[in-house]
């Protein structure tokens, strides 16, 4: 099988409306898969491409305002 034999195959696939999707309808399920498909490829290559993906670390004196002034 061809990689856009493949790829074809996957759209063809995604495009099947999931029952959430189909209850507000798409006007061009191909199109909608192949931008989920695209964006999850992206995702799989680099796990931080995703929104909210990325932890930040710091203490909580530098997430909270205290409530009253230290003494």
């Amino acid at each position: 099988m061809t990689e856009q034999q493949h790829d074809a195959d996957r759209v063809e696939s995604r495009a099947h409306l999931l029952p959430e999707e189909a209850a507000v309808g798409s006007d061009d399920p191909e199109a909608q898969a192949e931008a989920i498909l695209a964006e999850s490829d992206l995702r799989e290559a680099d796990r931080n491409a995703a929104p909210d993906t990325v932890l930040e670390h710091r203490t909580s004196d530098q997430t909270v305002n205290p409530v009253e002034p230290p003494d």
